[in-house]
């Protein structure tokens, strides 16, 4: 039985989902990447998978997308013998992922999981608006927001920042949430969104990384990836020089 730290691999079929960060192969921590190292499996996305492409030399790789990958899951299941399995995910896999972790835990029974840097983390940082002074929202889920929705408005009215991973759904324009809509949203249930400060970025940690900061009004018409994660920056400094 070999452990890494507290995980360990009794060469008896253990799966691991695992956070791979947000997109630079930096940010993948070293006990993640000891456990890919030492799979002989590993079922991704084709973005999460090249986050960790230095490693995958002699593996069995599965690429899987959306409509793929229960059927890629239950292959693995039926084949998995003495194997040991990763799934990595972009970010931290106990954000924004439970839906499928949940399947992961059907399928193949003791999941163990590894959590990862996510883009929610370095999006704080990056705006300087603390996640402990926050609401995180995600709507990256399939099933209903309209919940969530209600939760962004409340926040923002009580008058916390929120950090939020929005939805993208292009071939079904009513599940859609993206920044545009967002903006939209917000000016129709009464928000002045001129006044509303905020920051969106794409694709975090890689080359390809943007930061665009502006009014929530500003948003309205334009189009951003689907690898985006939004700051509702309503921050107020508060340094332990003020308190007596």
């Amino acid at each position: 039985m070999k452990y890494i730290e507290h995980y360990k691999i009794t060469g008896m079929g253990e799966v691991f989902a695992v956070g791979v960060g947000p997109g630079s192969p930096k940010y993948v921590t070293e006990i993640v990447k000891e456990i890919v190292l030492n799979s002989d499996v590993i079922i991704g996305y084709k973005y999460t998978l090249n986050t960790i492409e230095a490693l995958l030399k002699n593996k069995e790789i599965h690429e899987i997308t959306m409509k793929d990958q229960e059927e890629a899951y239950q292959k693995v299941a039926k084949t998995l013998g003495n194997k040991t399995c990763v799934v990595p995910f972009t970010g931290d896999v106990n954000f924004s992922e439970s839906e499928v972790v949940d399947r992961l835990i059907e399928i193949f029974g003791d999941v163990q999981i590894v959590p990862g840097i996510s883009s929610i983390q370095v999006a704080s940082s990056k705006s300087k608006v603390p996640i402990d002074k926050s609401k995180v929202i995600t709507m990256h889920i399939s099933t209903s927001i309209e919940e969530k929705k209600l939760e962004l408005q409340k926040a923002l009215i009580d008058g916390f920042s929120v950090i939020l991973v929005p939805r993208p759904w292009p071939k079904e324009p009513s599940k859609h949430f993206m920044q545009s809509e967002i903006a939209t949203y917000l000016k129709d249930h009464g928000f002045d969104t001129s006044k509303m400060k905020v920051h969106v970025f794409e694709f975090l940690t890689t080359d390809k990384e943007t930061h665009f900061i502006g009014k929530v009004k500003d948003l309205e018409g334009k189009q951003f990836s689907d690898l985006s994660v939004m700051v509702f920056d309503q921050n107020k400094m508060e340094s332990y020089i003020n308190f007596k």
